[in-house]
């Protein structure tokens, strides 16, 4: 019996998600990816292979200050309003493998709150 690593247990539940999960031009998947230090979010229509909108902890002010998950918050916010710019209200939520807490949860409340819907 082998025990996976961690990475290697994302990695299996991001394959089993985006077998379900796929975005088309009318409702986008809410890509994410979340490093060490930030997170970033897209929006993918999986159809024509484009990204519709994206949003990164780099682009927010040098002035921010706050913890990863209030980061993850603004981003998701962040998104939302590019997202609302380009016309999209709604989206399928691909967490990519990664658990539904902290900074994930964070970024997806955070475009709730913006008004995506999913």
């Amino acid at each position: 019996m082998s025990t996976l690593t961690k990475p290697e247990a994302r990695l299996r539940r991001h394959r089993r998600v985006r077998g379900k999960v796929a975005g088309t031009a009318e409702r986008p998947r809410l890509a994410v990816y979340r490093s060490n230090k930030g997170i970033s979010a897209q929006l993918v229509d999986d159809v024509e292979a484009k990204t519709v909108a994206a949003a990164s902890w780099l682009a927010l002010p040098k002035s921010f200050k706050g913890t990863k998950t209030e980061q993850a918050k603004e981003v998701g916010k962040r998104l939302a309003a590019a997202a609302k710019s380009a016309g999209i209200e709604r989206c399928v939520f691909d967490r990519a493998g990664y658990l539904y807490h902290g900074r994930v949860k964070a970024l997806a409340e955070g475009a709730r709150e913006g008004g995506l819907q999913f």
